[in-house]
């Protein structure tokens, strides 16, 4: 049985995330088979996403969701992994780091 979007009509669902177009941010070729760890460092890194982890988020997060349905278990696994390490990394770079705190406040 076809099935039939919310309002009845039949047309075909509208899916917007096809038609997004970035070029703010440029992961290498085959960045999203990699393991967890490799993804978050290099989503993390400037070369790649200009405003850090945060933008390298955004990234793995569209990634996700493009793939939709079409994504298997242990490779979804592998990316919400990746996305908590990049989190972890997130909010690691924006606490002061150890002896820097000392220096601007001897100024």
């Amino acid at each position: 049985m076809p099935r039939v979007n919310k309002s009845g009509t039949g047309r075909k669902r509208h899916r917007w995330v096809a038609q997004v177009k970035t070029d703010s941010t440029h992961p290498p070729a085959g960045l999203f088979t990699k393991d967890p760890a490799t993804i978050a460092r290099v989503l993390s890194s400037r070369k790649v996403s200009p405003k850090r982890p945060g933008s390298g988020m955004r990234m793995l997060t569209y990634f996700i969701n493009r793939a939709g349905k079409g994504l298997s278990k242990a490779r979804r696994a592998k990316l919400e992994r990746a996305k908590e390490l990049l989190a972890k990394r997130s909010r690691g770079s924006s606490q002061p780091r150890k002896g820097h705190a000392k220096a601007a406040g001897s100024r």
